[in-house]
């Protein structure tokens, strides 16, 4: 059985995946390694900057240049989101959340259509990927398999890998003489993007799917150990990440890596989210979820975060696995539209914490173990930094309700509030800039120094009163810019009381007493906290209040320029280096001011975004297809399907022929088969066995007449893992045809996707397709033809495309002339077996500088038995099954969507012809809406 990405992280929990490291990019380090490198700055964000670097690791963190870093990184899926200007969007919204480093899956089945063809273009562009991440100063964790999981068809193995000898991830030679090559050829861009070699910002690799080695496989050791022997010959010399430490053994992990991924994927029906798709996942892995798993992290003295997905996006095409639908939204931080998710505020707050504050980078456990305190109802892990000091408690409420207690032995004088089962991290003896933390009851977000002033950011929950005091031997004064604050100075400390979430941020200047460097103290609730950046700069770091994202910041001379996004109506309020007087968003001034907390403070506010309009979708034109299912169909230059022998873990039936897709080459989307008898005398019925992935269906007929459909079961709670479906069922064969003469059984077979699979198990050569075929009443001969989908389409790949006739034609091409369709209007209510087709143009408008995230949302009867291949011009961008669900909205990426000119959408509506078939009602959503966003490429369209 495969064990999917969520069935892993339920078995292992937060088990630790190892970190090792060898080549010339360092020297592995252990007991006898280099002295102990102390708590100080973290390394400058990343860039090509052409310089050699040194990258290593002791039991504490990975060290860049001999500094101690903590990785904070977040899943990122490319080839989900086919509009590569947009994966700067991307990229930019993750570091401005406070995220150093992205995790990114390279998917052998994307790139290589046929043995030996890796193809790295267009929408499948990796060195361009690698080089934005580098230019938006992201390390980059790269992870091309093999094999990924991922909820990918066949788990990321390519879709001709099922019809070839060797067993998949094993030390079988004909399986590594194809993984090897593939392995070669993601090198060959990657190695370009080493930072130990100044050429990129790729920091880690990771092979296969991060899963331990099973104990005592020899099969499976000597198999991780030729990839790595691979990576290695190939001059990637950055750490490997390996569930046991290198396959090349070259010693134990030290560094720890979590392997708990955040959110969860949604299979067909919605078993996991009891039916309302992604929504209730979000529901469930919330803030104070994340909250609580990433502060178990830093419990942990977890230091290499994998925090889980940041961005899904959309399993396009037939690229999802069985497990999953459309939409790969997965709870992420940021959900498919690219906006940010409620969930992001505890991703955000302590990204910036880890980036902003190095006494997290080297942590000893304080104290025996976890302790219980307010009956029983809070339990406090303690956490110190030898170098500086500095104290960290990460206080857990596992009670149904809000709990405020005192916390005895972590010189908190006052009580701490924790939200009902939340978790909070507070500290005590921390340095803030220029001035000593003596403890707090929020939360740090970060500090910074910046214009010969130090910045600080404490936050909580909504209706929570956050308090700190600072140690100071002198008095200082303290003024405050907002009305919230109050203070008092009381013997040897300056006390700080602030609500939070009232009037959004509370600022308090201190000043004087023991430093002559101010300290700006800023209180968040995670709702404001959502709107507080910090960007560095050449000239030093900036914090930013009120805009909806930073993208960008640059100082020259007096001038800082600022770009970002605005959704409602704010201001911007910056904190800078010293000698800025002026202020421009997005190429425009903005009048500013300087504020009581010795911020840039803009005069008056931006205006929120204008209500966006969009178009009716009408003028619709239908066609229907399926002539393949009529006796007189010319199928000469189909496929005969006379092969004897094959690699599928299906057996062959007995006397044959393999009538199993992919031993035809057809790997992706439906398939047809057409059989011819000579005669049918006696025959009474047919039995027609067959195997899918989750979801897959069959449809009959003979002579050109309906004998029926099959379809798969949605799964439940118990088959969700399922990877492969068969059935057997058997049609009735009527009368009037039992005769001599020629016949045709015609079959359509939607095989959905590959399973995924175990080492050494092949559950993705299990069959797709027909399997068998038995006459009750007489055995025949059948002379049998397949036809699928057409080569693998340059601008799309293999994913794009199936075996229906109106896509062989180019029905859903934007330039195919449908003049002759005939004009219907929605909604449709047509019983029919088969496929029927609908197209429409629209044209958009959007005004420039205007990022809006389209849908299309389909509706109907939940009673009415029918799917929906969505085609955006040309692309294949889901698919809708109207009674099985949970997917309404399909998101339409901008780029294919063209925002300011005409569009083609096609849909190809597949019914069973035993309730009324749709499309009920089809309307165009706007998802979001931001002033600002990154110039859009259009994408070509199929066939470009």
């Amino acid at each position: 059985m495969e064990l999917s990405r969520r069935t892993f992280t339920a078995l292992t929990g937060t088990a630790a995946l190892g970190l090792a490291l060898a080549g010339s990019g360092g020297a592995a380090t252990g007991a006898r390694g280099p002295r102990v490198v102390p708590t100080g700055p973290p390394p400058p964000l990343p860039e090509a900057d052409g310089r050699r670097h040194r990258v290593t690791y002791d039991r504490h963190s990975l060290l860049v240049d001999g500094r101690r870093l903590v990785l904070w990184s977040a899943e990122v899926h490319p080839f989900r989101l086919p509009s590569p200007s947009l994966w700067r969007d991307v990229l930019q919204k993750l570091r401005a959340h406070g995220f150093t480093a992205v995790d990114v899956p390279v998917p052998w089945n994307v790139h290589s259509p046929a043995p030996g063809v890796h193809d790295f273009t267009g929408v499948r562009d990796l060195n361009r990927f690698l080089t934005v991440a580098a230019e938006e100063r992201l390390y980059v964790v790269l992870r091309p398999g093999p094999y990924l999981g991922a909820d990918l068809d066949a788990g990321g193995l390519p879709g001709w890998l099922t019809a070839v000898p060797g067993a998949a991830r094993t030390d079988d030679p004909e399986y590594l003489r194809h993984a090897e090559a593939w392995l070669a050829a993601v090198n060959a861009v990657a190695v370009r993007h080493l930072y130990t070699a100044g050429g990129g910002t790729v920091l880690l690799y990771r092979l296969e799917d991060g899963r331990p080695v099973p104990p005592g496989d020899p099969v499976a050791r000597a198999h991780r150990a030729r990839l790595y022997a691979r990576v290695r010959a190939d001059l990637i010399d950055v750490p490997v990440l390996d569930a046991e430490g290198l396959p090349g053994g070259e010693g134990p992990p030290t560094a720890g890596l979590t392997a708990v991924a955040g959110g969860a994927a949604d299979a067909w029906g919605g078993p996991l989210s009891g039916g309302e798709g992604y929504a209730r996942v979000r529901e469930a892995h919330d803030a104070r979820h994340e909250r609580r798993r990433h502060l178990t992290a830093l419990a942990d003295r977890v230091t290499v975060h994998h925090t889980g997905m940041g961005f899904g996006g959309t399993s396009w095409g037939w690229l999802p696995g069985p497990g999953v639908y459309t939409s790969y939204d997965y709870g992420a931080v940021l959900d498919e539209a690219r906006r940010p998710a409620p969930n992001m505020a505890a991703a955000q707050q302590l990204g910036h914490l880890v980036r902003t504050v190095p006494d997290l980078a080297r942590l000893e456990p304080d104290g025996d173990g976890p302790e219980r305190v307010a009956d029983g109802r809070l339990t406090v892990r303690r956490l110190t930094n030898p170098d500086t000091g500095a104290r960290f408690f990460v206080v857990h409420n596992d009670s149904g309700e809000e709990v405020r207690a005192l916390l005895p032995g972590t010189g908190i004088e006052v009580p701490v509030t924790v939200a009902a089962g939340d978790a909070k991290l507070v500290a005590s003896g921390l340095r803030l800039g220029h001035r000593k933390l003596a403890y707090t009851t929020a939360q740090p977000m970060l500090c910074v120094s910046t214009g010969r002033q130090d910045v600080a950011v404490f936050v909580g929950r909504k209706g929570e009163t956050a308090q700190l005091a600072l140690d100071c031997e002198k008095q200082p004064g303290a003024d405050r810019a907002d009305t919230e604050p109050a203070w008092a100075y009381d013997q040897g400390r300056l006390n700080v009381v602030s609500p939070l979430g009232v009037g959004g941020l509370s600022r308090v200047l201190v000043k004087d007493g023991d430093s002559e460097t101010p300290l700006v103290l800023l209180f968040a609730d995670d709702e404001t906290a959502l709107r507080l950046w910090t960007y560095e700069t050449p000239a030093g770091p900036l914090v930013v209040y009120g805009p909806a994202v930073l993208r960008s910041a640059e100082v020259r001379g007096s001038t800082i320029h600022l770009t970002g996004d605005v959704t409602v109506e704010t201001g911007v309020e910056v904190w800078g280096p010293r000698g800025i007087a002026e202020i421009t968003w997005n190429g425009e001034p903005v009048p500013t001011y300087v504020g009581r907390a010795r911020s840039r403070v803009m005069e008056g506010l931006m205006p929120a975004v204008r209500a966006v309009a969009l178009p009716a979708l009408d003028g619709w034109r239908c066609r229907t297809e399926n002539p393949e299912s009529g006796p007189d169909f010319d199928d000469s230059a189909w496929t005969v399907a006379d092969r004897t022998a094959s690699h599928s873990t299906t057996p062959v039936p007995e006397g044959g022929p393999v009538l199993f897709a992919d031993d035809y080459g057809f790997h992706h989307g439906d398939v047809w088969y057409r059989g011819r008898l000579e005669d049918l005398t006696g025959i009474r019925s047919v039995a027609l066995s067959y195997s899918t992935g989750t979801e897959g269906l069959l449809m009959a007929w003979l002579d050109g007449r309906p004998l029926g459909t099959h379809r798969m079961p949605a799964p439940d709670e118990d088959t969700v893992a399922r990877g492969t479906w068969t059935a057997t069922v058997r049609f009735t064969v009527p009368g009037a045809v039992r005769a001599p003469g020629e016949h045709v059984l015609s079959v359509l077979v939607r095989p959905m996707q590959h399973a995924g699979t175990e080492p050494g198990e092949d559950a993705h050569k299990a069959a797709r397709g027909l399997v068998a075929v038995e006459f009750a009443g007489g055995d025949r001969s059948v002379e049998w033809r397949v036809r699928g989908a057409t080569e693998p389409e340059r601008v799309t790949g293999p994913f794009n495309n199936g075996g229906l006739y109106g896509e062989r034609r180019g029905w859903h091409l934007p330039d195919h002339d449908d003049r002759g369709w005939r004009v219907v209007e929605f909604p449709r209510e047509q019983r029919r077996q088969g496929v029927t087709w609908y197209r429409t143009r629209f044209r958009l408008g959007l005004e420039p500088g205007l990022d809006a995230s389209v849908g299309l949302t389909l509706e109907d009867d939940p009673d009415r038995a029918y799917r929906v291949q969505i085609f955006l011009n040309g692309w294949n961008l889901g698919q809708y099954v109207n009674d099985v669900g949970p997917q309404h909205t399909f998101a339409l990426p901008n780029g294919i969507l063209r925002t300011r000119g005409a569009n083609t959408l096609a849909l190809a509506v597949l019914s069973d012809g035993t309730t009324p078939a749709g499309p009920g009602k089809a309307t165009l959503t706007l998802l979001d809406a931001a002033r600002g966003g990154v110039p859009v490429e259009p994408v070509d369209p199929p066939g470009r």
